[in-house]
């Protein structure tokens, strides 16, 4: 922990943000903006965070944000109708086209008679079937509203990136990584669940990083006011939207694919984490009791309550239709009475449909004879050991040059980025654990989610494709990492002039190597993805062009 002008700075989770890098001096109350609380602690114990809720530069990192996205738009839309199984969907894409046809056409309902059953719940062949009810039932309809998914996930990582790091700078590293990170990239230009899921879990989590400024916002103006004190719990913090917000996001993760559930649990710890920390940073007596009175039960309502309420009511279709799966379980599959005959007959046809589904799930293991040559495990997700391949094609393929051609379209993670993971893991641990870094325990609680728990059905078929959802975690963390390389622009101990403003300063040999390093890196990035775009995007190259792509045994 650093200290300026006597009060506590530092990046740690209980405490304040990035203020030791000096961006904004905490004691000079001219160099903040008006519209936002100083808290005027100069000496004695408890030491309040500095005021600090977000970067400043608004026009500037709106134009940056801009830019990125519209590259991503650029890299996601070009060709995207190409390829396809003869004008047909390819891969899984089979599955999840025609079901959001049925729901253009049938009254917003879907089925699938080759399983018997629908095995994921309606959300995200509903926004696939709004790009095929503009575009019709063709490539460009059940891929378009995928390849607008990959582009907003990227316009959202820079904005939540920059607000965590207080940088635009920052953000923009992260904006670039994204839009060269090869996973995310292929899931955009599929019609498939993968990039909605990512999309949705991510801009949650987006919403509980804005909660936790407000809420320190919030905890900062209650100090100025002298309200800490009045309880040992601290104040109540009101409604707060932003959770609500996220609430509403989950519930339409899990009705996209059920692991939605576990980025639910996940994030309400973060959420009630995030309280814990503000209370006691600004000095409540008694935080952790204050959490459990004042914060738990509305967390409950915003990350349990809603997010099932719009489960729910993603069904709606099936709820209004006559023929939907299962839709008259009771009286047929079930009897009408027992325990829960008190329950409407739809709410129990859809709990029914759901044991169903659940059992369909459950019953894809290895050990009851299910293999496919493309599933991985979930140990080799962090570096993409084991990707997937969607399409492949030869024989009848030309334009490379050559008399035989190929062409592929394999889900695999950027290797610059992917394989260093590990590290980048241990080193988010190091921060979080070490310096307490809030913005590091909070990128691991999201990596973890879409993580952790496919350790506990490791029997299960499984596919590096279920990986989408950590992508924009990984990215984070690694911009997060790629600003403690770059360091401060300016070195320590630079006067200010009287008006609060830096005086001109050498230049900073720490910050230029970091730039280069940095600088470097981007570039490798951008290249390695450039290199992988013939495999990303089913051109047609020689098969030594392939096989000199595979450069792994296991991506064979």
């Amino acid at each position: 922990m650093g200290k300026r002008g006597g009060t506590s700075v530092g990046s740690d989770f209980v405490g304040g943000t990035a203020y030791d890098r000096g961006v904004i001096p905490v004691t000079d109350e001219r160099a903040m903006p008006p519209s936002r609380p100083v808290s005027a602690v100069v000496s004695p114990a408890p030491l309040r965070p500095a005021p600090d809720f977000g970067p400043l530069d608004t026009a500037r990192g709106w134009l940056v944000t801009a830019v990125l996205t519209v590259i991503a738009a650029l890299t996601r839309f070009v060709n995207l109708n190409y390829p396809t199984d003869a004008r047909t969907p390819v891969f899984d894409e089979k599955h999840y086209a025609p079901q959001a046809w049925q729901m253009v056409t049938g009254g917003g309902v879907e089925d699938n008679p080759a399983y018997g059953l629908v095995v994921h719940p309606p959300v995200g062949k509903q926004f696939i079937a709004i790009s095929e009810a503009i575009f019709g039932y063709n490539a460009w309809g059940w891929r378009g509203t995928a390849a607008l998914a990959g582009t907003i996930l990227v316009l959202l990582v820079v904005r939540i990136v920059r607000r965590m790091a207080r940088s635009t700078l920052i953000g923009a590293f992260a904006g670039v990584l994204l839009i060269a990170e090869s996973l995310s990239f292929v899931s955009s230009r599929i019609g498939m669940l993968d990039i909605f899921m990512s999309l949705l879990v991510t801009a949650a989590f987006g919403c509980l990083i804005v909660d936790r400024d407000e809420v320190r916002e919030r905890m900062a103006r209650a100090d100025l006011a002298g309200r800490i004190g009045v309880s040992e719990l601290g104040p109540r913090l009101g409604v707060r939207w932003w959770r609500f917000g996220a609430g509403v996001l989950l519930g339409l993760a899990c009705g996209t694919k059920w692991s939605g559930i576990y980025y639910i649990m996940f994030f309400g710890l973060l959420s009630v984490a995030f309280d814990v920390s503000a209370r006691r940073a600004y000095g409540v007596r008694k935080p952790w009791l204050g959490t459990m009175v004042r914060d738990v039960g509305p967390a409950l309502y915003a990350l349990v309550v809603i997010p099932l309420v719009v489960y729910l009511s993603s069904y709606w279709a099936w709820f209004a239709s006559e023929n939907g799966v299962f839709r008259y379980a009771v009286g047929n599959q079930v009897g009408s009475g027992g325990t829960f005959a008190f329950l409407p007959d739809a709410l129990r046809s859809l709990w029914y449909y759901q044991g169903e589904t659940l059992d369909f799930h459950s019953s894809l293991t290895n050990s009851a004879g299910n293999h496919h040559p493309w599933e991985s495990k979930p140990w080799t997700w962090p570096m993409g050991l084991r990707p997937m391949l969607y399409y492949y094609a030869d024989g009848t393929v030309t334009g490379c040059g050559e008399a035989q051609c190929v062409k592929a379209v394999m889900a695999v993670g950027t290797p610059a980025l992917w394989w260093l993971a590990l590290p980048l893991i241990g080193w988010m641990i190091w921060r979080s654990v070490v310096r307490r870094d809030w913005r590091y325990a909070a990128v691991l609680v999201g990596y973890g989610a879409g993580l952790l728990p496919w350790f506990l059905t490791l029997d299960r078929q499984m596919y590096f494709f279920y990986a989408v959802v950590l992508a924009p975690f990984l990215v984070m963390g690694m911009a997060l990492a790629l600003g403690d390389i770059l360091g401060s622009a300016r070195p320590a101990g630079i006067p200010r002039s009287p008006t609060g403003t830096y005086l001109p300063a050498p230049v900073n040999e720490r910050y230029a190597l970091g730039l280069l390093i940095v600088s470097i890196y981007l570039g490798l990035v951008i290249a390695n993805f450039v290199w992988l775009w013939p495999i990303l995007t089913g051109q047609a190259i020689t098969p030594q062009n392939w096989q000199d792509h595979l450069w792994l045994p296991s991506w064979r």
